[in-house]
């Protein structure tokens, strides 16, 4: 089990890596899927078997189908290159690692005391649980992101007409 998490997290690790350094968009929304598809092995190997199923149907499935749709409709090519500033090139990998062992350091010194990760030991995953939890606890949360996902679509429908008038 733990060789699973470890592989399947760095598998999203990479994937997200090579999603957000591709100029295609299709070739980016590909590595997305398969980052969100090793997110749900992760959900999986942690015992939280109805949420790496979420993940799976929803993200990996339906929107990436959005995404496709999104990419079609507005026509995207590759992106262009441009030159990089001298000053990205020569502190960009310094820089990366300096703000991720700082980020490694507060995150371990912020909780001392915090227990390892058991797998399997997360047990209040089911799908009961997830919708009582929904329709009770973050019922204005989840309605308040469902009118902002219609606002949104709303949006890319007008943008997407003015483009094509």
């Amino acid at each position: 089990m733990n060789a699973t998490f470890d592989i399947s997290g760095v598998i999203a690790v990479l994937a997200t890596v090579m999603m957000i350094t591709r100029t295609s968009a299709v070739h980016a929304l590909l590595y997305l899927t398969v980052s969100l598809l090793a997110i749900a092995m992760v959900f999986f190997v942690l015992g939280a078997p109805f949420a790496a199923a979420l993940e799976v149907i929803i993200y990996a499935g339906a929107i990436m189908v959005l995404f496709v749709f999104v990419i079609m409709l507005l026509n995207a090519g590759a992106e262009i290159r441009k030159g990089r500033a001298l000053l990205a090139q020569v502190l960009g990998i310094p820089l990366l690692f300096t703000f991720l062992g700082l980020m490694a350091y507060f995150a371990r010194n912020m909780f001392p005391g915090a227990a390892d990760v058991r797998f399997g030991g997360f047990q209040h995953g089911t799908a009961a649980d997830v919708g009582r939890a929904l329709f009770t606890q973050y019922l204005l949360p989840f309605e308040v992101v469902s009118v902002l996902i219609l606002i949104a679509i709303l949006g890319a429908v007008v943008l997407a007409q003015k483009e094509m008038e």
